[in-house]
């Protein structure tokens, strides 16, 4: 699976200070951007090729271009301590082949020591110089990690008789923020969900997932019905892109998705703003997609009037589970460009235990569907099981 960090329970702490420690002790004990074992013997091995050459070829011919192109190298690739290691043995290996050919004190043996040095300095350079930015760049991640954990919690494991779940996948792995956003919350009419999609991702997408949490927080204990609660989502996204100006205000908006259920579970009201149709994956392994009965738009598009669809209303079996996705999951494409169709592909699952494995189902599925490239787009999952 692509690395996520958004994989933990209720259960988990805040994020701290010993967040960003820890990525920055990480960093210090990892090679920068070279992870394979093959590339960390190729200084070395350029050295002994080196030696081999110099041995095998007339006098006129060296290998100091292999040794300090292994030097340079090894800076590049490795640690502090491989980097001093390879620029030792390339420096006494030259030493000892100018010593055997008498050159030590000729202008040619001095030329090629002074080369190896030359690039060993370089080499030592390079590698404190990757590995400041390095250590930069864990701090920044870290940062990002704990402001996204606390914009973005993970829903409670159980509300009343459901269950959930919920995972995030940050399409901007580096900056480890986008821009799908998911609450669950119990209110006085009922169990409500949303799922959304801000236009963009990365740290562009983050005020308006702020601004539609906070309204949906706060908006979902007062409205006493759906279409209400979406109206009150609009006028907060409409405000955040008046003041925001430029393409923010003219083409900023997000698709979403808002469910209700009862208080027994067993009634669900749904809202969708022109966002990707939640699939109920029933207790026998069968799947159906809730398509809505009339489309509408996107909130943060108030302004262009039309007439509001009333929410649908489901039954909900016993042991059924609601997945709701944003088009992160069905826009990901295989090798061969066709997209994942959840409706096609998730009855071959069967049925899971819980909300929790209906999740990891899933992504695993879409890993497989991919053959483990990471995704484009932010992916987000929430599952809801009725027990």
């Amino acid at each position: 699976m692509p690395h996520t960090w958004r994989d933990r329970t209720a259960a988990d702490t805040p994020a701290t200070a010993a967040d960003v420690s820890a990525y920055r002790h990480k960093m210090d004990n990892v090679t920068l951007g070279w992870p394979t074992a093959l590339v960390r013997w190729i200084p070395g091995g350029m050295v002994a090729g080196g030696v081999v050459f110099d041995l095998a070829t007339p006098e006129p011919y060296t290998g100091d271009p292999l040794f300090a192109g292994g030097c340079v190298l090894a800076g590049a690739t490795q640690a502090t301590r491989a980097t001093m290691i390879t620029f030792g043995a390339a420096l006494l290996a030259m030493l000892a082949l100018t010593m055997e050919d008498n050159r030590l004190y000729d202008h040619r043996g001095i030329a090629d020591l002074s080369s190896v040095v030359l690039a060993g300095v370089i080499a030592v350079a390079v590698n404190r110089i990757l590995r400041r930015h390095g250590r930069r760049l864990a701090t920044v991640r870290g940062v990002a990690e704990a402001a996204q954990r606390a914009l973005l919690p993970d829903p409670p494991q159980r509300l009343g008789p459901l269950g959930i779940a919920a995972r995030y996948e940050a399409a901007a792995s580096e900056a480890r923020i986008g821009g799908d956003v998911y609450a669950a919350q119990a209110t006085p009419y009922g169990i409500r969900l949303l799922i959304g999609d801000v236009r963009g991702k990365g740290l562009g997408a983050v005020g308006a997932v702020g601004v539609l949490l906070g309204a949906f927080r706060e908006a979902a204990d007062a409205e006493p019905d759906l279409p209400r609660l979406a109206d009150r989502l609009d006028r907060a996204l409409d405000r955040h892109q008046s003041g925001s100006g430029g393409e923010t205000q003219l083409e900023g908006f997000t698709t979403g998705l808002l469910a209700e259920f009862s208080a027994d579970g067993g009634t669900l009201h749904l809202v969708n703003r022109g966002h990707p149709p939640p699939y109920l994956l029933t207790a026998d392994g069968s799947v159906r997609t809730l398509e809505p009965s009339a489309p509408d738009l996107p909130f943060g598009m108030h302004g262009l009037g039309g007439v509001r669809s009333v929410p649908d209303t489901v039954d909900v079996p016993h042991g059924a589970t609601l997945l709701l996705v944003t088009d992160g999951v069905t826009e990901t494409r295989d090798a061969a460009g066709d997209f994942y169709e959840p409706q096609a592909r998730l009855p071959a699952l069967g049925p899971q235990a819980g909300p929790q494995q209906a999740v990891e189902a899933l992504l695993r599925d879409l890993d497989t569907w991919t053959g483990g490239r990471p995704g484009n787009d932010d992916r987000a999952v929430l599952a809801v099981r009725r027990d």
